[in-house]
């Protein structure tokens, strides 16, 4: 175990046993005695931005002309103390101190350049959100298209965590081959580039997901028989949560068990998922994984859950989290449309249906207030996970009904360690590339020698 004796342990401190390794939460006893906080930042992990980029597919009502007239993604008024109106971003209101919205930026890259590429922006989009770079169009292992932004940043912040980056979606995926248009299928299912030619697979499975973060079983098969037990992997470190608890005064003790707490009830959450879909009863998604939920609600919220407990740990500062995939039409009933997303997309201008699609985007952004709420709840020194975090939510395309990438739908929210002002909603001018907002995002983010990125004519001014 990666402890010191004494009343100071290194915020590198797990605890270890039989495949588990659990990194704990920042902890007072980390800090030096009678050092400040102030003084600490400036030597811990704790002032790296933590960052969840989230891609939400078919763009937005808010973004054809007439949604765009009826304010359902912009509010009417820039500035600050705006208000929401209409706009289906109404459930940000309660951490509007925190939020930037930036509208009317296009996405050239996901148009087509050629006419064969015509017809195939569903197929490349995903792919172009966090690069900002044309893919190639190819239905082979030749593919091309930028270094995505969050992996820029976990090659320069994240390579001191255990896991420099982790890369989470909700759909199925299928990275292999060619879809349509001829674009190999990997330009739908991910938004992740190592590399120009490296595209990151994603974890749909919230199982792997949690086994990877939390080191439950070192094999495949150490996996397995570790499931078959039902165990908690904090059965495995029993030991040594006591041996560290002794170490601890009251408040860390209090921090401690809340946090071992609440990994203990993701587990459990994902085990009950398991054993419903394994139960033989019939599945809404039955060529899902065992540890998928059926439920997106509540499969996007185990994921929001897990992304928390990881930056807690400072087990890793980047995510990237793909909600959607291109052309799925999948329902959500809580959305109170009873439509699939891919056809309620295609609403075909009239006001009835936009309005229709706006209720799906409404409930898409209606789920990420949970994820800041569990920010929010989480202290780390002199501030909140969310004072610590930057989470950007948009789609490479505007108006699916047409599947242009113009009035793209983007904000962003949580303090980044005090480089976002919030309340701010800010209108770009036509033709500004959304390249232009990911190169100031870069710079909040401490990638300040960054001139360029995608087809940025210049860093956009992310300030009131």
């Amino acid at each position: 175990m990666n402890v010191l004796i004494g009343r100071h342990l290194p915020r590198r401190t797990f605890l270890r046993g039989a495949g588990a390794s659990i990194a704990l939460p920042f902890l007072n006893a980390m800090a030096p005695a009678r050092e400040a906080w102030a003084a600490t930042r400036s030597r811990t992990a704790m002032d790296k931005t933590r960052l969840i980029a989230i891609e939400m597919v078919h763009g937005a009502a808010g973004s054809n002309a007439w949604g765009a007239e009826q304010h359902l993604w912009s509010p009417p008024e820039a500035g600050r103390g705006f208000d929401f109106g209409p706009s289906v971003l109404k459930s940000l209101e309660p951490y509007r101190d925190y939020l930037t919205i930036v509208s009317d930026t296009d996405v050239r890259p996901a148009e087509a350049t050629k006419p064969k590429e015509i017809g195939g922006d569903h197929f490349r989009s995903s792919a172009t959100f966090l690069t900002q770079a044309h893919p190639k169009q190819t239905e082979s292992s030749d593919v091309l298209a930028g270094t995505s932004i969050d992996q820029l940043y976990a090659q320069r912040f994240g390579q001191d965590t255990p896991v420099p980056s982790m890369q989470l979606c909700i759909e199925n995926v299928d990275q292999a081959g060619g879809c349509a248009y001829g674009y190999a299928c990997v330009y739908t299912d991910t938004i992740s580039w190592a590399a120009p030619n490296e595209p990151l697979p994603m974890i749909r499975d919230p199982r792997v997901a949690f086994d990877q973060l939390f080191g439950a079983g070192g094999t495949p098969e150490a996996r397995q028989a570790r499931r078959r037990t039902s165990r908690s992997i904090l059965d495995f470190v029993l030991g040594e949560i006591s041996t560290v608890k002794r170490q601890l005064d009251q408040e860390d003790g209090r921090r401690m068990d809340r946090y071992l707490t609440n990994v203990r009830e993701v587990e459990r959450r994902i085990q009950r998922v398991v054993q419903r879909n394994e139960s033989g009863v019939e599945r809404e998604l039955p060529e899902a994984p065992a540890g998928v939920p059926d439920s997106f609600d509540e499969h996007v919220k185990l994921m929001f859950d897990l992304q928390v407990l990881a930056f807690e740990a400072d087990a890793t500062r980047v995510f990237s989290f793909k909600m959607g995939r291109d052309a799925s039409s999948r329902v959500y009933p809580e959305s109170g449309v009873d439509k699939g997303f891919h056809p309620s997309s295609h609403h075909g201008g009239s006001p009835a249906n936009v309005l229709e699609f706006a209720e799906i985007n409404r409930y898409h952004v209606g789920l990420v207030p949970y994820l800041l709420d569990r920010l929010a709840s989480i202290q780390e020194g002199d501030g909140t996970l969310l004072d610590k975090t930057m989470v950007v939510y948009g789609s490479p395309m505007g108006d699916s009904n047409v599947h242009n990438h113009k009035r793209c739908p983007l904000f962003v929210v949580g303090g980044a360690n005090g480089r976002m002002d919030g309340d701010l909603h800010l209108r770009a001018a036509p033709g500004t590339p959304m390249a232009n907002v990911m190169l100031g995002l870069s710079h909040k983010l401490g990638m300040t020698d960054m001139k360029s990125f995608g087809d940025s004519t210049g860093a956009f001014a992310l300030s009131g």
